[in-house]
């Protein structure tokens, strides 16, 4: 174990004459790293200055055994593998060879193209996909459909750097199996490059989001747990005990946003989710809280009361 608490080589991954190489110094020339692997066999190719921070490389032996013999020397050695004096983490690539020559899919770009393989739309949340990219960089927008191949999202970031170690890292790994559902057994990921540079999110939603726009309009059917009215024995609806408020607003005399709804509600409780849209010319809005206490106590308190003196009600 290094200092840092990380383990400087990774043993359950399968040998390949692709070495991935962290941590190194970012000033580190192509000639270093060749010299420092050398002696270990036959250098074929590099890619040098990989990730955001330009400090990992990639080092594609002739043989496997080569590779093999440097992740054993290093893993055995009371001295870790150093490059000016940095600690520097080997692991096998999960890549065979090196491939320099870009087609299509490989001209490097902003926004990533991921196949979620072995899962159904439902199966991978946005936020999961959210949590797992936007460990290399912030993630500004992502977009997830279906397509021929299988569940897909566009992923951007701010740059091709970022994208690029997002991609480095990622690419026909799989999601943790800890943030899927039990019937689903593998998720591999198989990720190119977009021709896109720039996504068109008109609403955030379970199927799309823009997290450098807090004002986007929320579509409805992005609240969970709101629940279409039941029909008692007489024909009437039945409301049911929901976290998620309806609320219609009446005389507007002044613009309904999100802020303003915000400040009202958040009074009685944390504010999970808010979406405001039209319905049979008029507006209402989806309030959501933690549990449904929170919404009764907010509910009993707000119906019917105007939020400014001659201004609209909350029904």
């Amino acid at each position: 174990m290094s200092t840092s608490g990380q383990p400087q080589f990774r043993y359950t991954q399968t040998p390949s004459k692709v070495l991935h190489l962290r941590n190194l110094p970012w000033e580190c020339t192509e000639e270093e790293l060749v010299d420092f692997c050398r002696p270990f066999g036959k250098i074929v190719n590099t890619k040098c200055n990989v990730g955001a921070n330009r400090n990992q490389a990639f080092v594609e032996y002739a043989d496997l055994n080569q590779a093999i013999q440097m992740v054993t020397y290093f893993a055995s050695s009371s001295d870790p593998a150093q490059v000016r004096g940095k600690t520097v983490y080997i692991q096998y690539s999960n890549r065979h060879e090196i491939v320099n020559n870009k087609g299509p899919g490989d001209v490097p770009g902003n926004v990533l193209l991921v196949t979620i393989e072995g899962v159904e739309a439902g199966d991978v949340s946005i936020d999961v996909i959210h949590l797992v990219f936007s460990a290399f960089g912030f993630v500004h927008k992502i977009a997830t459909f279906e397509k021929a191949a299988g569940f897909q999202a566009l992923i951007q970031y701010s740059d091709t750097t970022t994208a690029a170690s997002a991609r480095e890292a990622l690419d026909a790994r799989s999601i943790p199996r800890y943030l899927l559902p039990e019937h689903v057994n593998s998720s591999h990921l198989r990720i190119s490059y977009s021709a896109h540079t720039d996504l068109n999110i008109k609403f955030q939603s379970h199927r799309s989001r823009d997290y450098t726009n807090p004002y986007l309009p929320v579509n409805p059917t992005a609240i969970e747990g709101f629940v279409q009215p039941m029909v008692g024995p007489d024909g009437k609806k039945v409301e049911a005990e929901s976290n998620v408020l309806l609320a219609s607003i009446e005389n507007m005399q002044y613009a309904v946003t999100v802020d303003v709804l915000y400040t009202v509600f958040c009074a009685f409780g944390t504010i999970q989710k808010i979406a405001i849209f039209e319905k049979n010319g008029g507006t209402q809005a989806l309030i959501q809280y933690p549990d449904v206490g929170t919404a009764t106590v907010a509910k009993g308190a707000l119906e019917g009361h105007c939020i400014y003196e001659g201004g609209y009600c909350i029904q």
